[in-house]
């Protein structure tokens, strides 16, 4: 986990159910890091390839697995969880083609189905028997610049180029209305600390704002060259942006680049393109992934003093109006001094036949965080 491993002193096991963690520091969420997915229990040796065994301390037994076809599990009748894993056996497949997944859903082949596509989601939810579920989430997509490569060093350049891009049009448009617009920054609103309006005025498409910021760099004329690909609707974004700053008088060149590789060869290594992210548990965890000055995957290149002397603070602060006055001046810093347009968060958007139940879900991934078949149950 990035900046979870530096955070830990010591492991040790205290007896057959307890583990002991000596942290170096102070940390109040740690508790809640621990559930995040990357972090499983397993017997010690099972370590590389051995995870396709599927041994762990879930739900249910791995019985079968075919990579990228199929996997069928049954429940572990040694559960831990009270009250969890209620289904018999739980048959997962891959359906990678839209169409034969919708259809399988609503003839019955399958009880659930994630990845459902926009701009037909409305067939969906005229079907009887099918249930549409719309779940405000913390996965969002952003334009991160190198701040410390020319001219994205300079924050008036930043702030011209956030205030050039239209995001509620890119809801509306893009996401049919199944998202909320950012406010460049990666704390969403399902999060305690999110900053309210209030606390920090949501920024909006202004190109007169982003006029004055240009002209005060001195770069009226200068033309940004956005890498751009067909990854998760990344040059839909990206012709919307070139479009919202044409108005403001910024040119904006797009440079195709093939999604093979993007990661390796693109992302943190130009000054400028486009990324996106999954939700973390908790504030302290987003940040510390990809904002502080030594976060191994800080995509901006940002290093900002009172920011990080503010994260070691809040992530051992107990007094939570505190920690709270804390994380919104972080959201404050990234937002009007950083080098990422978080232009939106987009909603988790999926299907199920309507004998399925569940509650409270999560919204920090897919399948209700991940867990909906330890959570979800059949309506008797």
């Amino acid at each position: 986990m990035i900046g979870l491993v530096d955070q830990i002193h010591n492991i040790k096991a205290d007896d057959k159910y307890t583990v002991i963690f000596t942290l170096k520091g102070g940390n109040v969420d740690f508790p809640y890091i621990l559930s995040d997915y990357h972090l499983t229990i397993s017997p010690v040796g099972t370590i590389g390839a051995e995870w396709e065994k599927g041994i762990g301390t879930g739900g249910y037994i791995l019985e079968s697995f075919e990579p990228g076809v199929r996997a069928l599990t049954k429940r572990n009748p040694n559960y831990w969880k009270e009250g969890r894993a209620h289904f018999d056996e739980i048959e997962t497949l891959s359906i990678p083609d839209y169409n034969a997944r919708t259809t399988a859903l609503m003839t019955g082949q399958i009880d659930y189905m994630d990845l459902c596509e926009l701009k037909t989601i409305h067939i969906l939810k005229k079907s009887p028997g099918i249930q549409v579920i719309k779940t405000t989430s913390g996965f969002h997509f952003t334009i991160p610049m190198l701040v410390d490569v020319s001219p994205y060093d300079n924050n008036d350049v930043r702030l011209a180029l956030k205030y050039a891009i239209n995001r509620e049009h890119i809801v509306k448009t893009v996401l049919r209305g199944y998202g909320t617009v950012g406010n460049d920054h990666p704390i969403s609103p399902i999060m305690r600390f999110y900053a309210s309006e209030s606390e920090l005025p949501q920024r909006k498409y202004d190109p007169e704002k982003a006029k004055f910021h240009l002209k005060k760099a001195g770069l009226e004329g200068h033309t940004f060259k956005l890498h751009t690909s067909a990854l998760s609707g990344f040059l839909d974004y990206a012709l919307l942006f070139k479009e919202h700053a044409a108005k403001a008088g910024i040119n904006i060149e797009l440079v195709r680049v093939p999604t093979d590789g993007y990661w390796d060869s693109v992302w943190r290594k130009v000054p400028f393109c486009q990324s996106q992210w999954n939700a973390r548990p908790t504030e302290d965890m987003m940040f510390s992934t990809c904002y502080t000055g030594d976060a191994d995957w800080n995509e901006t290149h940002l290093r900002h003093k009172r920011f990080d002397e503010l994260m070691i603070k809040a992530r051992k602060e107990l007094d939570n109006t505190k920690r709270r006055e804390m994380y919104v001046e972080m959201q404050k810093i990234v937002s009007n001094e950083g080098g990422s347009i978080v232009f939106l968060f987009k909603n988790i958007v999926e299907a199920a036949s309507d004998k399925v139940k569940y509650k409270n879900i999560a919204g920090n991934y897919d399948s209700d965080g991940l867990r909906n078949t330890e959570r979800w149950w059949f309506k008797v």
